[in-house]
């Protein structure tokens, strides 16, 4: 049996306090879009916010609770700095985790760097959206994004109702 996929909404949330001021280039964001876009996500917002963790939250919150948003992705944020609030926003906003997706990703670039263990990013669900926290830096959002896409759309399948088979592997789908 064949299913057409559906077209999940997408909002990007890039985190950055230079990017939102015009000082930087964001380019992790139009990455991101490129990589879901090519996996026949739906983006139907993309924003540069800054490093303020009540706006993060307030984007967020819009997004879920009006339903504008089956998939939320940021970018940046992440680290060590005083200012990076994301995790924290995120965490603010959730109604339940998702380790899995975070520990995955961690677990994928610490095969490129040491410095993956440094990573705050969390990511979870509110209502019917799953909100991923991604690295800011270009290559490693790439590298994340590319490491859980895939997986992504049974997730967001059962997640929104389009499908109730937890368990169906992907041949006895085919």
């Amino acid at each position: 049996m064949s299913k057409t996929a559906v077209q999940y909404r997408t909002a990007i949330i890039t985190v950055s306090d230079k990017g939102s001021s015009g000082q930087r280039e964001d380019k992790s964001g139009p990455l991101l879009r490129e990589i879901a876009e090519a996996a026949l996500f739906r983006v139907t917002k993309c924003i540069i916010l800054p490093d303020e963790q009540e706006l993060l939250e307030k984007e967020m919150r819009q997004l879920c609770d009006e339903s504008l948003a089956d998939l939320i992705l940021t970018t940046g944020g992440t680290g060590f700095s005083p200012r990076d609030r994301t995790p924290e926003a995120t965490l603010a906003v959730a109604e339940r985790l998702v380790p899995g997706i975070a520990e995955a990703m961690r677990q994928k670039s610490l095969a490129v760097t040491g410095r993956a263990m440094l990573s705050r990013g969390v990511s979870v669900i509110r209502k019917k959206t799953l909100i991923i926290n991604l690295p800011g830096s270009p290559k490693a959002a790439r590298e994340n994004m590319e490491w859980i896409i895939g997986e992504l759309r049974h997730g967001l399948d059962i997640l929104t109702e389009n499908d109730s088979e937890c368990g169906a592997t992907a041949d006895s789908l085919s």
